[in-house]
């Protein structure tokens, strides 16, 4: 018998819930809605309809269901139980556990009452593959619809067509019944009657009949809708997936597995649906039918259609609760095929599908609904003939159960015959089919499974608790509540056994603790009065009984979940009790090693004992097991001397128990006897000399051959000799295998195995000295030895798992060593990790096999110190030099927390953890947030430029929110109004310079601010007004006094809109509500809005924007909108070719439509953005269609008549630049182009001559001339040439092709040098100078080299005819040009590289332009180029020359100093500074044509100037950034830190292989030009990433802000606070004349290393304080391993040195008990023999280096020498150390 526990009365939640919630009183709320939204059972929808139905009087219908709760938090998978309850119009869903109360999770509260409310999961298939998704959700029946609520807050109405009696939930969705009305005849032709059984498969399916495929000989393949009214389902379940049902008339169950319907089975009912043999019947009909039923309409005047159809609600997906009138089409498509499929034809009510009834009915041509699922048969009851009658009783409770052995069960409880009849089943090999086989009955009253017990509650007829585990029984249950009457009616009942009653009794029951606890004697728990007892009782007096003694009983079982279980009393409360679980044990692994029945004894026999009633307490359990197991061999431990012992430690009967349960407080002599008999005395008065071994034991100790386990004893001492060793090699399990050595040794000697005797006396010698007495094993008989099976794994040599490592460090030959899965874990894993250890290169390929084994460093911790020392050693070594690639776990095992939190995918702003202070430090002035730049990572561009505040100065550059300072000095000639003019003129010069600010502050701030998705984006203010000194008055430029431009601030804002943007990171979170959240309201700020759109296209962000709001933005006629949505939305999906973003910019582009297409009004700027849009989409495709119109539209005449007259040169160059894109790089590979002469025409567009003709669609368009400009028919060179320039450089950009290089050369003689512009020249010479990539040169004698022979003649020959007509200023002016370009062409070759060569190079060039600059005006161009040149070069290092020439051109203004200059100058700080110093610009092909669009050399003249080049185009300089700033990152502090890197390039035809030390935080140079980035030692750990291999690595780090997790080794400082290295731990030691560990002060610690660990350990251990009972050579012996440990970088090896030390002092003192340390310092010493073996090559990377070892090995030599001289030698270390072997020798001597 076992006890029951947790005994709780039960009341289910949803009771106490229900009687606060105000359902009847919700209704009144419902007043105001829709009609259609109540959906009451007669379609009325007043309140008075509704209130009828909730009747206060009558007591609410409630029932409930519980199942385990089946989600929880992934670190604690909390177990805890839900519960559904019902009543009336509520449903409540609660869950709670044990220790948690419960609470409601959702409640619902619906119109009508609730027939039935169930849990079901619905399948909802995924778009991509195959995979369905599974939603859970509660379903809700009321009598004319199926409300189902999902989990994830979706909600659905499914109208019901027909009366559900049933519903079923299963693998599939919900399985309805409808209710048999007993009309039915009428409705079907006769003999056919209408399904029974439908399904959903999600709420918005249509319901579909259920297909069954009976078993039988004949009709096997014969598939027929589930039509049978007698046929009922009693239970469905979803895994496996089967439903059984029960026949009324024949009585029997039948079991049918449920499955989705086979393509054939589909086809077969659709095709007989017009087949002859059944007549197809409208399911409208079945709809009106049960109209008729449901509201008892009087109007039915058709079969087929009724009005009333439009109060249910039709089966439709579309039908949905809100509309009044549901749609037809579901009605329609129900004309399924009911029929039977018999051999007889009947006339339906359609004769024919076509035929209609009614001439006036819109019907549709119908098809069948197909079914969805199928029932196949797999098993019936057989019943007899004889019996037929009798045995017909449904089952009222159907449950899958399974035994321990894992069979599993169907079980059915026919309560009428008080029988629970089990049937076996079992998966076919393919788990495709369930195969049944026997079936077996108990009698039962009722009957609940224990799923995660394997076994099941059955509630007998007399009343009484019986446990089983499948279809055998455990014991009886004693619910410790529940006592019965004195007179206990069960000891009159007949005992009525089971089939399988005897395998529960153990084989022998001698022992006076093991017998079976007879019912009798124990308190029955409960007795029941009715049912079959009453056959054995007379009835009067079973009368006054219960009348006299009202007891309660046990009157049924309900709600199982896990282990515990309901159970319902006759006095109508509930007790919820818990059935304790079958303790496997390590008797687990006899089930695999003995029969099944065996295993089911031996277990029942320990669950009885374990969990009797007043059970154990825990420690006893051990002694338990001991007495149980060694009972069920054969022993008699009532005779055994140690085994009765534990007897006498532990009462264990519980008879006993009970009586014992107060001690008497006087002591007895009994105390006494027992301490001299315990173990402790024993141990403490142990000599190692004591008496013989084996002292002849008492012949009356017999084995009893009969016991079940007896044949199985050597096998078991194996298993557990394997547990002994297994226990061995875990430091907190080491305690239990002294309790398990005493089983072992009586079973070692009885089995007469001397060696693993031995072996246990040399492991425990103080043990095992008193166990002498042996149990004979009949050896005369053969048939007993016989018995007993000897496996052939049982070797005479004992497995001892230290030998064989100790044999493996030596390099022995070994055999494989034995393991047992799921125990001897520990052991496979130090075998497996040591096998290995003599290869020198296991280190590599072993270190991620240690994690594929399951190996963690929480294991390694309490594994002996000896054992692990090998694996420490394989994990230090490669802690050294671990590849990148390793996992994140191998990362942790070798104590890599840098590699290990790379591996999470972390920036700097998105962690807090990375204390990367976002906020910047708080100034005083509160106007100082507002200049947009206060995002920038201080903590890194304080480590990159920490010697000065040049970034402070930059941002004094670029703010452009505070007013600027207007100095004017007033001469004393000049009048007040004239002064007030003058600095009104002065600060108008100055705005021109603040309204060009945005574009370099937004390159400045790139990338730099992840906005709070709550807040709108703050913009910085664009402020044009002044204040003059010295009385700071207020300069303003509204006051009327000067003329401004109109619109002069509109691109201006735009461009502040734009450098807002761009400071959002594409890693931010930002949606497409968000950005319409940030629309301003007032109409003035709408073109900084314009190119907020634009910047978010160029991060990205502008994907995420619903079609439905670009739409709405370019509907506004908005042009600067226009213009930024489409270049940000056309940037944002660069070279993707989407369809949809060219149909948008199509519409913008007159060349793009068709040309009948009516005209639209596109201003002139959209379109110069949509054509841009074009090339940015199709960027580098080589689209032909889009290639020549492109080419066309460059040299677009003017016309027809008004249009295209103003601006042209913009529109010109925008085609030739989206031209250069489409076909980016393709140079001569132009496939399917030939045909278009690109370059041919391409030249001619560049030099002049006759216009083609127009071709194809745009002919027409330009039939009428321009009113305004008369061309003629010759090319207008001064609009196209740009554009051509640039298309072929684009066309051939790198191709190196000489000959469309040499058509851009400048022309060789005066004259012709003279018909060029030369701002031409500059293009035509980057132009060529790019497409002859490979020749660029970082020297002035290159940039030399592309001016002209002629130009050069004049200085070197000074052969110059006067008679030629020259003027020097323009020669002079060509000459800067080119050179201006060439420098260009050089900034773009070298961008980003802060290559010295050419910034010196560009240097030299500026500063020679300066000093043209004070007698010329021109060369401002050629100078913004050069410096814009430099910038590329150097950008993102923000280098100190090319800051001070920007500072120089900030502070000069008016003259020629323009807003395009000012553009260019500040363009060149923000590319010098590049999102804050985080990034660089890229040389591929796509950044090129980016830059070249953006810094095209012709910058507008004023603050509305789009003529020759589209403002908004200058940002597209950002396509060309990419973050190559590598961070240091200390993975301790969180803190960005130095770190010296080694960057290896690859060879290249310019130079060979080459390696440069960099000091990090750093700019990488381009990836494509490494090999390997290397984290460089001493004070960080050593990390390479081989760009050969892993190049996506290094991408991914540095798209994260690049930050890098450097590892500080301990010992070391970090070089911001010891830059030359002299206050390391080593260092310091140096210093000191004397040896490190003397000058080593282990206070200092804390800031060598920041393990806890050591930090901890130096303050309690190392330090004398006053309750210190340390000695001070203890303290010094301390310091010096902490010092070891600091230096080495092996904290983890500090328990090791105290191990050692500990176990040579307890050697020392003479009380070792076990060998146990020896074996583990004997491991110590041979791994260090075989490092001193290999040479000192070797040496340095073992972990135990010092001199600790030999002094520790020589104390344990004197010590055993001094043992085995026989004299107790006094520990007096000699500081020789002995030879290895010598050392070896004696401890094996003393093992």
């Amino acid at each position: 018998m076992i006890a029951a526990g947790e005994l709780q009365s039960f009341v289910p939640f949803g009771r106490e819930h229900c009687r606060n919630h105000p359902n009847a009183f919700n209704l009144q709320l419902r007043e105001l809605q829709p009609a259609s939204e109540l959906w009451s059972s007669d379609g009325a929808a007043g309140l008075v309809g509704s209130l009828q139905e909730v009747s206060l009087q009558e007591r609410e219908r409630e029932c409930w269901q519980l199942r385990k709760g089946c989600k929880g938090d992934k670190e604690e998978d909390v177990e805890f139980v839900e519960e559904l309850y019902t009543a009336g119009n509520v449903v409540v869903w609660s869950q709670g556990s044990r220790t948690q109360a419960s609470n409601v999770y959702k409640a619902f509260t619906v119109d009508s009452p609730v027939q039935q409310a169930i849990w079901c999961n619905f399948a909802v298939p995924q778009n991509k593959k195959d995979e369905e998704e599974v939603e859970q959700t509660v379903c809700i029946i009321q009598s004319s619809c199926v409300n189902v609520h999902t989990v994830t807050g979706k909600d659905f109405i499914s109208p019901l067509p027909f009366q559900v009696s049933d519903v079923w939930a299963t693998t599939f969705g919900l399985l309805l019944e409808r209710k048999n009305t007993g009309s039915d005849a009428q409705l079907g032709p006769p003999g056919e009657a209408l399904p029974t059984l439908f399904s959903m498969l999600h709420p918005l399916d249509e319901i579909a009949p259920v297909v069954c495929k009976p078993a039988g000989l004949f009709d096997g393949s014969r598939v027929q809708y589930a039509s049978d009214s007698t046929m009922k389902i009693v239970f469905s379940c979803s895994q496996p997936s089967i439903v059984v049902s029960y026949d009324t008339v024949q009585g029997i169950h039948t079991v049918w597995a449920l499955r989705k319907v086979t393509h054939d089975v589909s086809s077969h009912t659709h095709k007989h649906t017009y087949s002859v043999t059944g007549s197809p019947l409208h399911y409208s009909a079945l709809h009106s039918h049960q109209s008729r039923i449901v509201t008892s309409s009087p109007g039915l005047h058709s079969r087929v259609h009724s009005p009333s159809i439009s109060n249910m609600a039709a089966l439709s997906r579309a039908h949905s609760p809100g509309m009044a009138a549901p749609s037809f089409s579901g009605a329609a498509r129900f004309n399924a095929s009911f029929q039977s499929l018999s051999p007889r034809g009947h006339h339906g009510l359609l004769p024919s599908p076509n035929s209609t009834v009614n001439d006036t009915m819109l019907v549709p041509e119908m098809e069948p609904i197909i079914p969805d699922l199928c029932m196949e048969q797999l098993w019936s009851e057989t019943v007899t003939a004889g019996c037929h009658r009798e045995m017909s009783g449904q089952a009222s409770k159907v449950f899958l159960t399974s035994d321990v052995c894992e069979n599993r069960y169907l079980c059915f409880l026919v309560e009428s015959h008080q029988q629970l009849r089990c049937v076996k089943f079992i998966e076919s090999n393919d788990s495709s089919q369930l195969i049944f086989a026997s079936v077996t009955s108990i009698c039962a009253k009722d009957a609940e499974p224990l799923q995660n017990i394997d076994a099941m509650l059955i509630l007998e007829a007399c009343g009484s608790l019986v446990l089983y585990t499948g279809i055998t029984r455990v014991s009886k249950v004693f619910v410790p509540g529940l006592l019965s009457p004195t007179f206990s009616m069960t000891n009159h009942i007949p005992h009525i056994s089971t089939p399988v009653e005897n395998v529960s009794t153990p084989a022998n029951t001698g022992s006076r603790h093991l017998q079976r606890l007879d019912e009798v004697v124990m308190p029955s728990p409960v007795s029941e009065m009715r049912g079959l007892t009453i056959k054995h009782h007379e009835g009067s007096f079973m009368e006054d009984y219960t009348f006299q003694q009202p007891m309660p009983f046990i009157h049924a079982l309900r709600d199982p979940v896990c282990n515990r279980v309901t159970l319902e009393l006759n006095s109508g409360t509930m007790m919820r009790i818990s059935i304790p679980e079958i303790a496997t044990s390590e008797l687990g692994e006899i089930h695999t090693r003995s029969q099944t029945h065996k295993y089911f004894c031996v277990l029942v026999k320990w669950y009885n004992i374990y969990n009797a009633p007043g059970g154990p307490s825990a420690h006893a359990e051990w002694n338990l097991f001991v007495t149980c197991f060694m009972t069920l061999m054969g022993y008699n431990t009532e005779r055994l001397t140690w085994t009765r012992n534990l007897h006498f430690e532990v009462p264990l009967s519980p008879v006993i128990a009970a009586k014992k349960a107060r001690p008497s407080d006087g002591g007895s002599d009994e105390d006494w006897d027992y301490l001299l008999g315990s173990h402790y005395h024993r141990q403490m008065t142990f000599w190692p000399v004591s008496g013989p071994i084996d002292s002849p034991s008492s012949p009356s100790l017999k084995l009893d051959s009969s016991a079940p386990l007896f044949p199985h004893i050597p096998a078991l001492f194996y298993v557990l000799h394997l547990l002994y060793q297994e226990l061995q090699l875990d430091e907190l399990q080491r305690a239990r295998a002294s309790s398990l050595v005493c089983l072992l040794q009586q079973l070692a000697r009885d089995l007469q195995l001397d060696g693993y005797l031995d072996q246990y006396w040399r492991d425990y010698p103080s043990l095992i000295s008193d166990f002498t007495e042996s149990c004979l094993i009949d050896q005369g008989k053969t048939s007993k030895i016989g018995q007993m099976q000897r496996p052939s794994f049982l070797r005479p040599e004992p497995p001892c798992v230290f030998s064989w490592l100790s044999s493996c460090l030596r390099g022995e030959e070994i055999p494989p060593f034995p393991y047992l899965p799921g125990i001897c874990q520990r052991t496979r894993l130090l075998v497996l990790a040591t096998f290995p250890f003599e290869n020198r290169s296991f280190v590599n390929s072993n270190s991620s096999n240690f994690i594929g084994l399951g190996f963690t460093l929480k294991d390694l911790e309490s594994v002996p110190f000896g054992a692990a020392l090998p694996i420490r050693e394989a994990i230090y070594r490669c802690r050294e030099q671990p590849c990148s690639d390793w996992s994140e776990e191998v990362c942790m095992l070798i104590g890599r927390q840098d590699l290990t939190k790379q591996a999470h995918k972390m920036t700097l702003a998105k962690s807090k953890a990375v204390s990367l202070s976002l906020e910047p430090p708080a100034t005083t002035e509160a106007d100082e947030e507002e200049d947009g730049m206060s995002d920038i990572i201080q903590e890194v561009t304080g480590l990159i430029w920490s010697q000065d505040l040049r970034v402070h100065e930059v941002r004094r550059l670029l703010q452009s929110s505070r007013p600027v300072r207007v100095s004017v000095v007033q001469l004393p000639e000049v009048s007040d109004h004239e002064y007030i003019e003058e600095k009104e003129n002065k600060l108008l010069q100055l705005c021109q310079r603040t309204m060009a600010l945005p574009v370099g502050r937004g390159l400045f701030t790139l990338f730099s601010y992840h906005p709070v998705p709550t807040e709108p984006l703050p913009v910085p203010k664009l402020n044009l007004t002044g204040r003059a000194p010295p009385r700071n008055t207020m300069v303003d430029l509204n006051s009327g006094n000067i003329d401004v431009p109109p619109n002069m601030t509109g691109w201006p804002s735009f461009h502040n809109g734009v450098a807002a943007g761009l400071k959002i990171a594409p890693a931010s979170q930002v949606d497409s509500a968000w950005i319409a959240y940030n629309k301003p309201k007032s109409p003035e700020l709408a073109n900084e809005y314009a190119g907020f759109l634009m910047a978010l296209g160029l991060n990205g962000h502008l994907t995420k924007l619903a079609t439905l709001n670009i739409h709405d933005y370019l509907t506004k006629g908005h042009e600067m909108t226009s213009i930024g949505l489409l270049l940000g939305v056309s940037s944002a999906k660069l070279g993707s070719m989407d369809m949809s973003i060219t149909r948008l910019l199509s519409i913008h582009i007159p060349a793009l439509l068709p040309p009948t297409s009516t005209e639209l009004d596109v201003p002139h700027n959209v379109q110069v953005a949509a054509v841009i849009g074009i090339g940015l989409v199709y960027q580098g495709t080589g689209h032909r269609h889009n290639a020549e119109v492109l080419l066309s539209e460059i040299g677009r005449p003017p016309g027809p008549e008004m249009e295209y007259c103003t601006d042209r040169e913009s529109y010109s160059l925008a085609a030739g630049l989206a031209l250069g894109m489409v076909c980016l790089g393709h140079g001569s590979n132009l496939i399917g182009m030939t045909d278009l002469n690109v370059p041919e025409q391409l030249y001619q567009y560049m030099v002049g001559g006759h216009r083609r003709a127009q071709a194809g669609a745009n002919r027409e368009r330009h039939k009428s001339p321009s009113y305004q400009i008369k061309e003629g028919d010759t090319i207008n060179v001064d609009v196209t040439c740009p554009g051509a320039t640039l298309a072929l450089a684009m066309i051939y950009l790198k191709t190196n092709n000489r000959s469309i290089a040499d058509w851009l050369k400048p022309p060789d003689t005066w004259f012709l040098l003279d018909f060029i512009k030369p701002e031409f020249l500059l293009l035509r010479t980057l132009a060529r100078c790019i497409i002859m990539w490979d020749e660029i040169l970082p020297n002035t004698e290159w940039v030399k080299s592309n001016i002209p022979q002629v130009r050069n003649d004049i200085y070197t020959l000074g052969t110059f005819d006067p008679s030629e007509d020259i003027n020097m200023e323009t020669m002079a002016q060509a000459q800067d040009y080119i050179t201006a370009g060439a420098c260009m062409a050089l900034g773009l070759r070298f961008a980003g590289s802060a290559n010295s060569d050419a910034f010196d190079c560009l240097y030299e060039f500026a500063r020679t332009f300066m000093k043209i600059m004070s007698f010329a005006e021109w060369p401002y161009t050629g100078l913004s180029m050069i410096l814009l040149a430099m910038a590329m070069v150097m950008s993102g290092t923000g280098n100190l020359k090319v800051l001070q020439l920007c500072r120089f051109f900030h502070k000069r203004t008016g003259g020629e100093m323009n807003y395009g200059f000012h553009m260019a100058h500040h363009m060149a700080l923000g590319l010098l500074f590049l999102g804050g110093g985080r990034y660089t610009l890229s040389t591929s092909n796509s950044a090129i044509a980016a830059l070249l669009c953006a810094l095209y050399p012709h910058f507008p003249a004023h603050s509305t100037d789009n003529r020759y080049h589209l403002q908004a185009l200058r940002h597209l300089a950002v396509l060309a950034a990419e973050p190559r700033l590598l961070v240091p990152v200390d993975v301790d502090s969180l803190k960005p830190c130095y770190a010296l890197l080694e960057v290896t390039y690859k060879e290249t035809q310019w130079y060979d292989e080459t390696t440069v030390e960099l000091m990090a935080p750093t700019m990488l140079p381009e990836l494509h030009h490494l090999k390997r980035v290397k984290v460089k030692g001493p004070r960080y750990w050593e990390l390479s990433i081989d760009l050969s291999k892993e190049i996506q690595h290094l991408k991914s780090i540095l798209s994260r802000d690049g930050v890098l997790y450097v590892k500080l080794r301990a010992g070391q400082l970090p070089y911001k606070d010891d830059p030359q290295g002299w206050k390391s731990l080593v260092a310091s030691t140096v210093n000191h004349r004397n040896s490190g560990v003397r000058a080593f002060k282990p206070e200092a610690i804390a800031t060598f290393t920041s393990e806890p660990v050591l930090v901890s350990f130096a303050e309690f251990f190392c330090k004398t304080s006053e309750g210190m009972k340390y000695k001070e050579e203890t303290l010094v012996l301390f310091s010096a391993m902490l010092y070891e440990c600091v230096t080495q970088e092996c904290p983890e090896m500090l328990p090791t040195y105290i191990a050692i030390e500990q176990a040579v002092g307890a050697l020392q003192q003479g009380d070792l008990l076990q060998t146990f340390p020896l074996w583990q310092l004997r491991l110590v010493v041979e791994l260090w023999d075989n490092r001193v073996l290999r040479g000192a090559a070797d040496r340095h990377d073992a972990l135990l280096t010092s001199e600790f070892l030999p002094v520790m090995k020589n104390m344990v030599d004197v010590m055993l020498d001094g043992w085995l001289k026989g004299k107790d030698c006094l520990p007096v270390p000699t500081f020789v150390p002995p030879t290895a072997s010598q050392s070896c020798w004696s401890l094996h001597t003393a093992l």
